[in-house]
């Protein structure tokens, strides 16, 4: 593929994952020098996880712990700020609801690179509680500030029309196979996670792997064993 291309990535994050957050402050490295859009889509990660039958991270205690541990190594090592919150996981639905009151009617399941970071700042900068209301309510003040800047309508947090937005949102992460976040959705493949970020940019760069159809044959590896849930 040529720098020249204009590459339309869609960005699947829910600001409770710190994994999501790392690859949002790295994506600008990852693609330089390319011709990008990138759509920042808000999702439920909690409906994903039910949807899939699977716990989160952060709801496995021991793997909670190494979660923890891996992403401060990891923030040390890219140089990118990380404060864990005074309490995780958390419910994220107040700051996914206020994500999409920024939405607008072209792109109503969007948040744009502004907005998308004061939500991850919000969760992991300054290790504060992510669910206070007295910070909620000033988050909600900067961003109604942004909207009214940009002169673009704001709909309400508790909104029927916001609401609507996360749903459908989590209904075409679903309809995509989404089933964890970040999520890098470009030309029909998906990238997941923080650590496919130079998978990503190879694909963009034209490596021969992905036409050689290792990408296909990954889906066709029979089963061999199914375990019974407990």
């Amino acid at each position: 593929m040529s720098t020249d291309t204009l590459h339309d990535i869609s960005f699947w994050y829910d600001p409770i994952s710190p994994y999501a957050y790392l690859a949002f402050e790295r994506l600008p490295e990852a693609l330089m020098g390319l011709s990008v859009r990138v759509r920042y889509k808000p999702v439920l990660f909690a409906a994903l996880l039910q949807a899939h039958g699977q716990l989160g991270p952060a709801e496995i205690p021991t793997k909670r712990d190494w979660t923890y541990r891996q992403i401060g190594w990891l923030a040390q090592q890219h140089g990118v700020p990380l404060e864990l919150p005074a309490a995780h996981p958390f419910n994220p639905l107040a700051l996914l609801r206020l994500g999409l009151c920024t939405a607008t009617d072209e792109a109503p399941g969007e948040t744009n690179r502004y907005v998308t970071e004061q939500l991850f700042h919000h969760v992991w900068r300054g290790g504060h509680h992510a669910t206070d209301p007295a910070r909620l309510a000033a988050l909600q003040t900067l961003l109604q500030d942004h909207m009214v800047q940009r002169q673009k309508p704001w709909a309400a947090p508790d909104s029927a029309p916001v609401k609507q937005r996360l749903r459908d949102n989590t209904d075409a992460a679903l309809a995509l196979g989404l089933f964890g976040v970040p999520a890098l959705v470009v030309d029909g493949r998906v990238f997941w996670g923080h650590d496919a970020l130079p998978m990503l940019r190879a694909y963009l760069d034209g490596d021969a792997w992905f036409h050689s159809g290792a990408w296909e044959a990954a889906a066709r590896v029979p089963v061999g064993v199914q375990r019974n849930p407990a």
